[in-house]
């Protein structure tokens, strides 16, 4: 029930004035991964666990936060970008590949403080809330108190890290239908 303005409307470019034919060159992997994009990454990643850490005890749930992620990573990079050419030092144009790295890696630290259980289950664990909870209470069993080292911490955050993605790698074949 729309008339042909409508339709030329709608094959039009998306973007007012972009041209429809240009395309960017992608850059290498090595020049999307930068020293800048690595330290805002990491800046980024403390300050999103501590937001997921804060979340999960107080609510018990994490919102998606990629797009906050891109927005401050972008608004760092581009801060940090400024700062470098008030002193005169010219550095490499912000890409979005590079913005795109930066909020991969945020997004990796977050998920990993959340899905590593250290704001639920990890802490109710060990022989001290055992004992606080009281060894008579139903459900509280000796055999399931678990005293975590780090190096069992390290590997356990390896198993949950990596597990998603190996299981991705076998039901790729199987998921995804490739034309």
């Amino acid at each position: 029930m729309g008339s042909e303005a409508d339709a030329a409307e709608l094959t039009g470019p998306l973007l007012a004035g972009a041209p429809a034919t240009a395309e960017e060159a992608v850059p290498p992997w090595q020049d999307q991964i930068t020293v800048r994009g690595i330290v805002v990454s990491a800046i980024l990643g403390v300050l999103f666990c501590l937001i997921t850490h804060k979340l999960n005890l107080t609510v018990g749930i994490i919102p998606s936060l990629n797009v906050a992620a891109g927005l401050l990573g972008y608004f760092l990079v581009c801060t940090w970008t400024a700062a470098l050419a008030r002193f005169g030092i010219v550095s490499k144009p912000f890409t979005k590949q590079e913005n795109t790295v930066i909020q991969t890696c945020v997004v990796a630290c977050y998920s990993i403080a959340f899905s590593g259980g250290f704001g639920s289950y990890m802490l109710a664990m060990d022989q001290k809330t055992y004992e606080l909870i009281g060894t008579d209470y139903p459900g509280n069993r000796a055999e399931d108190v678990k005293n975590p080292s780090l190096s069992w911490m390290i590997g356990f955050m390896f198993v949950v890290s990596f597990l998603g993605l190996f299981s991705l790698v076998a039901l790729r074949k199987v998921m995804v239908i490739d034309n």
